[in-house]
């Protein structure tokens, strides 16, 4: 869709949640608007030794917290309106989890799949140079992360960048996220977004009062669901709900189509042949659909599109057999759509709360690279003594020894990804729970104008207890 219109669906679902607050006219508008915007354009060569001008931006979208965060996208798509859109929805979701954060979002007009390795490093250095020419990088001010078309490579590359012009900062590996391990990485970052929609999911599905309106049973297991997107998101969303949660996956898309079997299909199978063969086609697990898109109006439970935004429209909403549909991707139903969706009693969970594992994650790992020390180095002999000391107790009072290899797996340290998951577990329950209870005391009408009208409260509480707003 053109991304004017994404821009327009975020102000539309800002405006009807700000319809609830109370909160003055002025502040709400401070809470709406992006704080600053960057548009840079700048030269890099191309490996035949030609130069290309590259379009690239930054969006801040608040200041009420620092520093600001968010991923830096790389598509041939990217413009202004989607850059801002796309950080004022990072700063909504921080404040839905708690993550002391404001928004922002970056972009860099190229096609990933298009450019060469060389090519991609020089434009991500120079996009890094310009960020810090202009103060829109560094651990207190503006904290990037990967996005679509970016992964580590590419934030390895950002701080490299910004260790060299900035050589004695003391917190320079603070001045972005997701990271490779050997640079001061965190450990579950990957999947964290993908868990994290997991998480949402599974704490939709195990409430009645969400399932029993729907007449689905509660709980995971059992329940289809098709993902549009085999991305990191995507991946990781489908193979948590299929081997934790239990669930069955009836479909996937991808570029080149899509895959259906109600029956169920394997995701690492899937997963394997697209390897081998470069296109879900000829899988024979499944039947093969040209059009990747028809697959979202295909009979599931559960629709997860992890892809990009602007995926349902007012041109296939009233197709959609999806009884919930979870936005594991930014954006992907457009307000007008939402409205029918809505009518037909379709539960929606919002993006601001269903991909916020990310963002945790990386708020986990500022906090590791702004300390200079891993959470489990701190914590792990400690656990260890003081679960020695109750296995004691308990068999002092019993009588009886625990087996070797019990006590073993119970005396086991915690390492860092089996803390940083378990935060993040902890982080989206309870982000779903205030949710839920924060809807039924405003007497909100739908989860995403609740998710919406408690970020601008957070926002603007932030806002009028810093003194700027009487």
């Amino acid at each position: 869709m053109p991304r004017s219109r994404f821009y327009q669906s975020v102000s539309q679902y800002f405006k009807k949640a700000a319809r609830h607050s109370t909160h003055p006219a002025g502040v709400l508008e401070q809470v709406r608007v992006c704080n600053a915007t960057y548009r840079m354009q700048f030269p890099v060569r191309e490996d035949d030794g030609t130069v290309r001008v590259v379009e690239a931006f930054r969006a801040e979208h608040s200041y009420h917290r620092l520093p600001t965060k968010g991923g830096i996208r790389f598509s041939k798509h990217v413009n202004l309106d989607e850059t801002v859109a796309l950080a004022s929805l990072m700063t909504y979701k921080c404040a839905l989890v708690g993550v002391p954060f404001g928004g922002a979002k970056g972009g860099v007009r190229v096609d990933p799949a298009q450019i060469s390795d060389g090519f991609r490093e020089r434009v991500t250095r120079r996009y890094t140079a310009e960020l810090i020419r202009k103060n829109f990088i560094g651990p207190d001010i503006d904290v990037p992360a990967p996005d679509y078309g970016t992964g580590e490579r590419e934030m390895g590359w950002i701080v490299d960048t910004c260790k060299n012009i900035n050589m004695n900062a003391a917190a320079t590996y603070a001045s972005v996220t997701g990271k490779p391990l050997s640079m001061q990485g965190i450990a579950g970052r990957t999947e964290a977004t993908g868990l994290g929609v997991y998480y949402g999911i599974r704490s939709a599905c195990d409430a009645p009062e969400l399932m029993n309106p729907l007449g689905l049973i509660p709980g995971m297991a059992g329940k289809r669901f098709i993902v549009q997107g085999l991305g990191k998101v995507g991946y990781y969303t489908a193979k948590f709900m299929t081997e934790d949660g239990k669930a069955i996956l009836a479909g996937v898309a991808e570029r080149e189509g899509a895959l259906y079997h109600k029956d169920g299909m394997d995701l690492e199978a899937i997963v394997k042949h697209r390897q081998k063969t470069g296109s879900l086609e000829g899988f024979p697990g499944g039947e093969f659909i040209a059009d990747r898109m028809a697959i979202l109006e295909y009979p599931c439970d559960i629709l997860v599109p992890a892809a990009l935004e602007g995926q349902i429209t007012t041109a296939n909403a009233d197709r959609i057999q999806a009884k919930i549909i979870a936005e594991a991707a930014n954006g992907p139903v457009e307000s007008d759509a939402e409205k029918i969706l809505l009518a037909r009693k379709v539960l929606i969970l919002p993006d601001l709360f269903l991909n916020a594992g990310g963002v945790t994650v990386s708020y986990f790992e500022w906090l590791k690279n702004r300390a200079g020390v891993s959470f489990d180095r701190m914590t792990a002999r400690h656990e260890e003594l003081t679960k020695q000391q109750m296995i004691g107790a308990m068999e002092q009072l019993s009588g009886t020894r625990l087996p070797a290899d019990e006590a073993s797996r119970v005396l086991a340290r915690p390492n860092e990804r089996t803390l940083v998951l378990a935060a993040l577990e902890q982080t989206m329950l309870r982000a779903f729970d205030t949710l839920c209870a924060f809807q039924h005391e405003r007497k909100v009408e739908d989860l995403r104008t609740a998710s919406f009208l408690f970020a601008i409260e957070r926002v603007a509480d932030s806002y009028r207890h810093h003194g700027i707003f009487p």
